[in-house]
C-alpha cells in the first residue's frame, strides 16, 4: 500500500469517526432547540468571546516567533508567523496533526530557517501547552474536586489500572530495552549512509529548536504570553457560557472544568476536535445540571465560533502564502 493511500485512508477513517460521533450526538436534537438558543444569546458577549479568541491566536504567533527567532541573524515579524499558524490550523481541520508540519513549511517559505529547528520549536510549544493543560486540570481538581472524583469513578477503575500496571510493567520494560537495542543496531549498520547523515542533521536542528527555550531573549515576555493565552482560553469559554441562557449561571470554577474537558476533546486525533469536543463538553455540563440537549447546543456554539475564525483566517493564509510564493519567483 502506497504512503498516499495510507494517509488518505487514515484521514478518511478519522473524519468518518468524527462525523459518526457528531451525528450520534445531535441526531435527536430538533432544529428549534438551536434556534431558541440563538435567539436568547447575548450577541455582545458572544462576539467578545470570538474576538478575544483571535487575540489568543496572535499571542500564540508572537510566542512562537520568540522561539524561532532565537540564534537567528534575520529579523522575524509576527505577521508571517501568524499566517503560518493559521495555515496550520486550517490544515488540521482536514488532516489531523498534519497542520503542525504544514505551519513549519509555511514559515520555511517565508524565512530561510532550518525545517528541523522550526519543528523543534513546535514540539516545545506543544509540550509547554500540555503542561499548562495539566496545570488547569490541577486547578479544576482543587476547586471542583467533588465533580472531578465523581467523573473518575464513573469512567476509570483504579483497581483495574493497578492490575494492568503490575501485569505488564515487566513486558513494557523489556520492549523498551529491545527498541533501544534495535535502534542502536540499525544506526551502527547504516551510520555511514547518506540517509543517516540527513537524519542526524535533522535531529541536530530539532534539538536546537528545543534549546531555544533556554537561549531566547525576553523569557519573561514568553512566559507572560503563555499565561495570557490560557487566561484567554478561559475567558473565551466563560464569556461564551455567560452569553447563552442555559449556561449563564455557571460559576467560574465550573467553566474551568468545561475548559479542561473541551481541551481534552480538542487533542483527540480527529479533525478539529469535531465530535470529541462536543461529547466531552456536553458530558461535563450534565454534572452541573445542564440538560443534555442544552449542553450539546452550548458545545456546538462554542466550537463553531472558533472554527469560523480558523476557516476565515486560515483561508486568508492560503492567499498570503501564495503571494509570498509569487514574490520569491
Amino acid at each position: 500500500m502506497s504512503n498516499k493511500l495510507k494517509n488518505g485512508l487514515r484521514v478518511t477513517v478519522s473524519l468518518v469517526v468524527a462525523l459518526l460521533i457528531f451525528y450520534y450526538l445531535y441526531k435527536d436534537i430538533e432544529s428549534e432547540v438551536f434556534l431558541e438558543a440563538l435567539k436568547g444569546t447575548n450577541t455582545f458577549l458572544f462576539a467578545t468571546a470570538m474576538s478575544i479568541g483571535l487575540i489568543g491566536f496572535w499571542l500564540r504567533a508572537w510566542r512562537w516567533k520568540r522561539l524561532i527567532a532565537t540564534n537567528e541573524t534575520i529579523t522575524l515579524k509576527t505577521s508571517p508567523i501568524f499566517w503560518s499558524l493559521m495555515f496550520g490550523n486550517v490544515v488540521n481541520l482536514i488532516f489531523p496533526r498534519a497542520g503542525e508540519v504544514a505551519r513549519c513549511g509555511a514559515v520555511r517559505k517565508t524565512y530561510p530557517i532550518e525545517f528541523g529547528k522550526i519543528f523543534g520549536t513546535v514540539v516545545l510549544e506543544r509540550t509547554i501547552d500540555m503542561l499548562f493543560m495539566l496545570l488547569m486540570m490541577a486547578l479544576a481538581f482543587i476547586f471542583e474536586g467533588r465533580i472531578f472524583l465523581e467523573i473518575l469513578n464513573n469512567l476509570v477503575s483504579i483497581a483495574s489500572i493497578k492490575n494492568f500496571i503490575s501485569d505488564y510493567i515487566i513486558l513494557a520494560i523489556l520492549l523498551l530495552i529491545g527498541a533501544v537495542v534495535f535502534v542502536i543496531f540499525i544506526y551502527l549498520q547504516f551510520k555511514k549512509t547518506a540517509f543517516i547523515g540527513k537524519l542526524l542533521q535533522f535531529v541536530r536542528q530539532f534539538v536546537s529548536g528545543l534549546q531555544t527555550l533556554f537561549q531566547m531573549e525576553n523569557k519573561a515576555g514568553f512566559w507572560l504570553a503563555t499565561f495570557l493565552i490560557w487566561i484567554i482560553y478561559f475567558l473565551m469559554m466563560y464569556w461564551m457560557a455567560l452569553s447563552i441562557p442555559s449556561t449563564s449561571s455557571l460559576s467560574a470554577t465550573s467553566v474551568l472544568m468545561v475548559l479542561v474537558m473541551g481541551s481534552i476533546g480538542m487533542i483527540a486525533p480527529v479533525q478539529g476536535g469535531i465530535g470529541t469536543f462536543h461529547a466531552l463538553v456536553a458530558f461535563i455540563l450534565l454534572f452541573y445540571g445542564i440538560p443534555e440537549a442544552q449542553g450539546k447546543v452550548f458545545a456546538m456554539l462554542a466550537h463553531t465560533s472558533q472554527m469560523i475564525i480558523v476557516l476565515i483566517f486560515g483561508g486568508i493564509s492560503f492567499l498570503y502564502l501564495f503571494r509570498k510564493k509569487q514574490e520569491t519567483l
